[in-house]
């Protein structure tokens, strides 16, 4: 496992930090909405007049995929000059995505659940963070059966400012009263994840193939691991979960 930011023994050597938190992505990382999110982009911006099929519409989609996991206000302000209506737009998104996944279309990645516990019972706290506002986070988490099973969750607006910025990682050091940024692991499936793992100082920044962005996308991002799915974490992880 390439792991940075090692730190000594008694014997002279070095070795990778405790591990302590994980910072854990949701859509495309711990959960599916099976293009959901997609669906309320396309909605919010046809609302705001932008033609579907166009040139405009397909690039405006096409920064929302390159930009999965930043806060979705963040996005809409890169897409909309006004910012009344990317403000507009970010709240016809929000309510797209209700509706969406009113009749149980967001659902747990497999072994994402299982996952957690595993991290929870090798004493880690583990953070869920998304790019959604708190409402839309709320949401998913009812929807799962997921209140109360991490120790924490953040959305942008809980921290300041949302991937690729590091806050909601240093939000979740401080408020969990982690000692040492090097005693995060980062789990995401964007570039996004990857960037504020790096950012933040997490000597752990693993990327995961179930969601937007291939390997050599979250490689070139500081990815220090790549893995298949979230359920791959615990065999990646085993090394230092059994010196804590």
């Amino acid at each position: 496992m390439d792991i940075v930011g090692s730190t000594g023994n008694r014997d002279g050597h070095t070795r990778p930090p405790r591990l302590r938190l994980a910072v854990l992505d949701m859509v495309g990382t711990t959960i599916t909405d099976d293009g959901r999110t997609e669906q309320a982009m396309a909605r919010a911006l046809l609302e705001h007049g932008v033609e579907p099929g166009s040139a405009r519409f397909e690039s405006m989609l096409g920064y929302a995929r390159d930009t999965m996991g930043y806060s979705k206000a963040t996005v809409f302000t890169h897409l909309f000059d006004d910012p009344r209506t990317a403000e507009s737009a970010n709240k016809v998104f929000e309510l797209a995505y209700d509706e969406l996944i009113a009749d149980g279309g967001v659902r747990a990645i497999q072994g994402a659940a299982e996952t957690i516990a595993w991290l929870r019972d090798a004493g880690m706290k583990v953070c869920l963070a998304t790019g959604f506002g708190r409402h839309t986070q709320n949401m998913v988490l009812e929807s799962l059966g997921w209140m109360g099973e991490a120790d924490l969750s953040l959305c942008p607006d809980d921290a300041g400012r949302g991937r690729p910025y590091p806050d909601m990682i240093l939000t979740a050091v401080l408020a969990l009263d982690v000692d040492d940024v090097r005693e995060v692991v980062v789990v995401g499936d964007a570039s996004s994840d990857m960037l504020s793992g790096v950012r933040a100082g997490a000597s752990a920044v693993v990327g995961v193939l179930s969601g937007s962005h291939s390997e050599a996308t979250l490689r070139a991002a500081g990815a220090t691991d790549v893995v298949p799915s979230i359920r791959n974490l615990p065999a990646l992880l085993e090394p230092r979960a059994a010196r804590l």
